[in-house]
């Protein structure tokens, strides 16, 4: 019967009765690893292939596994791989009598804890357990402090430990409830439509429909169809009539998302909209009362917009009567670990080499980069390592280029010896994905930053403060 304590499949917690599975196809190392383990406390079952090894996984769990490379029928790496593929996370120990430092990293990468070599003595077999023992140990800690964290340092799907967020999660409670306009300030990829989301499911409005769309991805000429609904005959292609995004949000809230390239004809319309609490569709003639709590957001800046006439000032105060401004994800360092946690265990979850876990190299990358996609850059990075990495090790190569530059793509200055400042490293790498951008888009700057996946105005900022012509 199993020790109660860690699954071999899944949960686990590190039990006092540990329990052992010795894969070995020669009887007496099998019996001297009993007869050792036994000794140190440990409860032992016996397997002589990979193939009966992986029977007794089906129904018995073991907190620790080792396992011979060269056996008959199936062999240790093959049992390992298929070890893995069954989500045993038991640590799992290699051994052979031909080990060699290819065919211990070759075992590390696929995902064994450790490899040691026969002949050995019984103190290194239990030293690897002992720090084994440790790790598992260190895990469950690591696990349960989540937990809290998470509990701690969320509030509605949004993750953070920074006091600038805590304190918008404060405000978010405080108005939740309330019909007020609010708008939502910050970069590209700072989480502004979580935040709507956040304030529509925490309130009363919570059960009713929340309704988002990009004002920036929608055709000038069909935008306030969209927001508004159309009548049949109202246009060439209105075939029937078509209830707008104001309707069917109706008792729940719309987000306007980049409100501020909203053409300037339908700001006029939706200024009435909020002034009247009334639509009316596209070549009808019938207001319509809605009941829509309006939720707005832009990356850009709208007080200059409205200077230059791009933006109302008048519907600028509208939308603005409660405003809440993200900070970008290098303003908030300490929110890089659990964000990253955050996804990696979401990503990592589908990932064949069980549980996966960050490097230090890896996290000291991810907390010295500038982020300037933010939280969702960081969450392609995180993504794209999980896709990447051996082993269930995610590693700084396992990483972005614009995270982790290579020698390949380090443009960084290098005169009179190796620059080892990450700062200016990181510049560089910047400058010369701006240039490319603008290039590649003959020096339109709203498509470059799209391409770039910022804002239009950090754009603009970047290029200032490079001195790109």
């Amino acid at each position: 019967m199993a020790a109660a304590g860690t699954d071999g499949r899944g949960g686990k917690s590190v039990s006092s009765c540990r329990h052992i599975l010795v894969i070995d196809d020669e009887e007496n190392m099998r019996h001297m690893l009993s007869l050792m383990l036994s000794r140190q406390g440990y409860n032992i079952d016996l397997a002589a292939d990979g193939a009966e090894a992986l029977n007794r996984l089906l129904d018995t769990i073991y907190d620790y596994i080792l396992c011979d490379i060269r056996m008959p029928e199936m062999d240790g790496k093959t049992f390992l791989m298929r070890a893995l593929q069954q989500r045993v996370t038991a640590p799992i120990i290699m051994m052979s009598a031909y080990g060699t430092v290819e065919t211990a990293i070759e075992c590390m990468k696929k995902g064994a804890y450790d490899f040691i070599s026969k002949p050995f003595k019984k103190d290194e077999i239990v030293m690897v357990l002992k720090k084994a023992e440790e790790r598992e140990r260190l895990k469950e800690e690591n696990s349960q402090l989540r937990e809290v964290v998470a509990g701690r340092f969320s509030y509605g799907g949004i993750l953070s430990r920074n006091s600038r967020m805590q304190d918008i999660f404060s405000q978010i409670r405080k108005v939740a409830d309330l019909k007020t306009t609010i708008l939502v300030l910050g970069e590209s990829g700072t989480g502004k439509e979580l935040v709507a989301r956040a304030l529509h499911q925490n309130g009363r409005r919570g059960q009713k429909p929340f309704v988002a769309v990009n004002c920036g991805a929608i055709p000038e000429n069909l935008l306030e169809s969209e927001l508004f609904g159309h009548v049949r005959g109202a246009f060439t292609d209105a075939s029937s009539d078509k209830a707008g995004l104001f309707e069917q949000a109706d008792g729940g809230t719309l987000f306007l998302d980049e409100i501020g390239e909203m053409p300037p004809a339908v700001q006029v319309k939706l200024l009435r909209v909020l002034q009247e609490g009334e639509i009316r569709r596209v070549g009808g003639s019938v207001p319509q009362k809605v009941d829509v709590r309006v939720i707005s957001a832009t990356s850009r800046d709208l007080s200059a917009d409205i200077g230059t006439g791009r933006f109302r000032e008048d519907l600028y105060f509208r939308l603005n009567v409660f405003c809440l401004q993200l900070p970008p994800l290098r303003e908030r360092v300490e929110d890089i670990p659990l964000l990253a946690e955050h996804f990696l265990s979401h990503y990592g979850s589908g990932i064949d080499s069980g549980v996966l876990r960050m490097e230090p190299d890896a996290m000291r990358r991810l907390m010295t980069h500038r982020w300037p996609g933010n939280v969702r850059e960081l969450e392609n990075a995180v993504e794209r390592a999980c896709i990447l990495c051996e082993g269930g090790r995610i590693t700084a190569a396992c990483l972005p280029p614009s995270v982790c530059p290579t020698d390949e793509n380090y443009t960084g200055e290098s005169a009179g010896g190796e620059n080892l400042s990450i700062k200016k490293a990181e510049d560089a790498i910047e400058r010369e994905l701006i240039r490319k951008a603008l290039g590649k888009t003959d020096g339109n700057r709203t498509q470059a930053a799209k391409i770039l996946e910022i804002s239009h105005r950090s754009l603009l900022y970047k290029i200032k403060e490079y001195g790109i012509e």
